[in-house]
């Protein structure tokens, strides 16, 4: 018997890939004892493992950083939001979601506007560094704009997300060559792309970090962020963040009360419309889970 500690870089089906500290890789299955105390291993949790013969079992998953539901990983540094500008449009009430589910759990959004040899993505790259990201316009097809994105993969743990068949692999395999991704072309009946990505695994890159491609999904539900406090909400837009001590009254929701500062600053076009537009949707999906709910 052998005790070790590692990192799940793969998921599927019950078994996890886990590579030790020793950079060996060992199939392991979780113990029992987890669905028990509803604990589940993600991809990108640090993890103590036995060995025994040829069987590897995960004994216990340490502390996380931080860690997402979908997609479903742990321990990451950043978030790598691929939106395709055609063949599907940007929904930017989705795309501000996945923001704040970074924001939430203090993971570095970066946003990559891919298809723009389709149409062209100044407007709303403009709009989303006005408001404090990076953001990378990118065209997988003729090339433009990816090397750009080689930086930003260097040493850390990234994660790419975004809607069905924005282009996240299309976008590792012009990068990564070797890693030789699945791709998918998109449906023009449903106007979306077929899930390619079926699990999520990380890869190692040769300028050093991780990353990993996810299954894609064309919305997130309220219960995604259903544990959120809706007076939290506002934290989680970066730039609401200078105005949200200047409201004339304390408690204010920032949605319509006379008196706000993020209001005032809508007005004033130093927050985007379709951000704060966002922020309501979401404070309403809030409101309407119960208490009970959160439990």
């Amino acid at each position: 018997m052998v005790c070790l500690t590692g990192t799940i870089l793969r998921s599927l089906s019950g078994f996890y890939t886990v590579e030790t500290d020793e950079r060996a890789l060992v199939e392991c299955r979780a113990r029992g004892r987890f669905r028990q105390t509803g604990e589940k291993p993600l991809v990108g949790d640090r993890v103590r493992v036995r060995v025994e013969g040829e069987d590897g079992y995960i004994e216990e998953i340490l502390p996380r950083r931080n860690a997402l539901v979908r997609p479903p990983v742990a321990n990451i540094d950043q978030l790598l939001l691929v939106v395709s500008m055609k063949d599907p449009s940007p929904n930017t009430l989705v795309l501000d979601k996945m923001i704040a589910l970074a924001e939430s759990q203090q993971i570095e959004p970066v946003l990559v506007f891919s298809k723009t040899d389709l149409e062209d993505a100044g407007a709303l790259s403009q709009l989303y560094h006005q408001a404090g990201f990076s953001c990378f316009p990118i065209s997988s097809r003729t090339g433009e704009g990816v090397e750009a994105l080689r930086p930003v993969f260097a040493g850390k743990v990234t994660v790419l997300s975004g809607n069905s068949g924005a282009g996240k692999s299309s976008l590792l395999n012009v990068l990564y060559p070797e890693l030789a991704l699945e791709t998918g072309e998109i449906s023009h009946k449903l106007g979306r792309g077929r899930h390619t990505t079926r699990q999520v695994t990380f890869y190692h890159l040769p300028d050093g970090g991780l990353v990993a491609d996810t299954p894609g999904f064309s919305s997130i539900a309220p219960e995604r962020y259903e544990q959120w406090d809706k007076a939290k909400l506002a934290e989680y837009f970066r730039e609401f963040r200078p105005y949200l001590t200047q409201c004339q009254f304390s408690g204010c929701s920032h949605v319509r009360e006379k008196g706000c500062a993020v209001l005032q600053a809508v007005q004033e076009g130093k927050i985007a419309a379709s951000r704060h537009a966002s922020y309501v949707a979401m404070f309403e999906e809030l409101k309407e889970v119960k208490e009970w709910d959160k439990k």
